[in-house]
């Protein structure tokens, strides 16, 4: 199914409702002002995902990944650099009264938690939206390259990924992260067919 500009600006509004949502959850818990804003949204297929990731060629990847299923059916990840990830755990976790052991579980266990509170805010604004259940997995974290790590998710050659850049602006530090959403066969184009349906109403 092809996907037209008006789509690409239906799901990229998806997407920014879901990490709004996202950022309201962090701001309460972390009592941090946290902006978060998703400036591109593609679509793309799994030869074109290595392209477009380029800036994440980098061998300690910080990755949270959350699997759904439901009418359209695939994984979640949010993917930092290691210098965004360090930028982000050194702003919310203090590193002075922590031992190294301690400090480890920390970065992974503050990782984790964004992770799962973006993906779920965004998994959970299309579902919500589009008014379709969808069941998650527990989230899991992952430390790597992307190609041991999200890129092998996007292994069939005909999946569909949509990748929707993020920008987190924590006390006027911007850290970037990729939120990817790679798409089964065929559950791309089920979750195209729900937005039409939903602009359809909308229409009438």
């Amino acid at each position: 199914m092809e996907v037209t500009p008006y789509q690409i600006d239906v799901l990229k509004e998806l997407i920014n409702i879901g990490v709004g949502r996202a950022a309201g959850i962090l701001n309460r818990m972390l009592r941090y002002h946290i902006v978060l804003q998703v400036p591109d949204v593609k679509i793309v297929t799994h030869k074109e995902l290595t392209v477009e990731t380029a800036n994440l060629n980098d061998d300690h990847l910080a990755a949270v990944e959350m699997s759904f299923t439901g009418p359209f059916s695939g994984t979640a990840a949010l993917v930092f650099s290691s210098h965004s990830a360090s930028k982000l755990v050194s702003i919310l976790v203090d590193e002075q009264h922590t031992s190294t052991v301690d400090f480890d579980l920390l970065r992974i266990g503050t990782l984790q938690e964004v992770g799962n509170i973006v993906l779920n805010g965004v998994m959970g604004s299309i579902a919500n939206i589009l008014n379709q259940p969808i069941d998650y997995a527990p989230p899991t974290f992952e430390e790597g390259q992307f190609e041991s790590m999200v890129l092998s998710q996007a292994s069939e050659p005909d999946a569909t990924v949509l990748l929707a850049q993020t920008h987190f602006s924590i006390q006027q530090v911007l850290i970037e992260g990729d939120i990817i959403i790679i798409f089964e066969v065929g559950a791309f184009d089920v979750l195209l067919s729900h937005i039409l349906g939903m602009i359809a109403d909308q229409v009438e």
